[in-house]
């Protein structure tokens, strides 16, 4: 299952069945569970851990150092979760001391070709990041969002649940959850109402969230007054719970 011309570092863990192709490099402090493939010419660096099942394709570089200048060799840590693909010449790197110490993906999430995630940031989630997609450091992403090729993500920006961003969009702020943008910067441009529709959300709920949208993008309100109706209106929708707290706990700012 390990080919001949990969070289596997004494001290890395891989679960029996790990599949390693031609000419991967595998260092020190790197566990793989069991079922993962890592194809040709990849190099994993560690501290890393990368659970089941996953997909990591040629020319991917995972667990590298954080390109942070304050990185000072400290022993920060990447974390991948289980079913995850993660396409050709894909950039994962270890967090930092100042951020956490940690970079985190979670499980059954698509990574494209050429995407590159920075240091610190936490990806939850069944979430899509087409190809050249860039995550500054301290990015959060929040489960399910999906991401246009070539998106550009500021530091320390959230993508809230559901959000989706068309392609070559520039994200500067955070964007609320089921909420679709584009452009340099990003704007916002409605629902992203096929995705709630594919997870499963009924027609009176993608209603309230839309009644919720039109509050805080169409009604002309004080950003603070929307936010106060919102969360009036979450008192008898679930759905809108969370959209609401987003809003109360934004740090950067939404997108407007």
């Amino acid at each position: 299952m390990i080919h001949p011309t990969a070289i596997i570092d004494s001290k890395a863990q891989l679960a029996e069945d790990v599949e390693v192709g031609p000419y991967s490099v595998i260092g020190a402090d790197v566990e793989i569970g069991k079922g993962t493939v890592i194809g040709p010419h990849v190099v994993i660096k560690g501290p890393t851990k990368i659970g089941e099942d996953n997909k990591i394709l040629q020319f991917s570089s995972i667990g590298e150092d954080p390109q942070d200048k304050k990185y000072a060799d400290e022993p920060t840590l990447l974390e991948i979760g289980d079913r995850n693909l993660i396409r050709e010449s894909c950039t994962i790197n270890r967090g930092t001391v100042q951020g956490g110490g940690i970079t985190k993906i979670g499980s059954d999430n698509w990574i494209m070709a050429y995407v590159h995630i920075a240091h610190d940031c936490i990806v939850g989630n069944g979430t899509i990041f087409a190809n050249g997609t860039t995550f500054a450091g301290h990015v959060t992403v929040e489960d399910y969002v999906i991401l246009g090729g070539f998106s550009l993500i500021h530091q320390f920006v959230v993508l809230g649940k559901h959000c989706f961003t068309g392609i070559n969009s520039t994200v500067l702020k955070d964007i609320p959850p089921y909420v679709m943008t584009s452009g340099q910067p990003a704007s916002p441009h409605g629902l992203n109402t096929e995705g709630l529709k594919r997870h499963g959300f009924n027609k009176d709920v993608v209603q309230e969230l839309k009644r919720a949208y039109k509050v805080l993008y169409k009604s002309e309100l004080l950003f603070a007054d929307a936010k106060k109706e919102i969360k009036e209106m979450s008192q008898s929708c679930d759905a809108l719970v969370g959209f609401s707290d987003f809003l109360e706990n934004s740090q950067r700012g939404i997108v407007r």
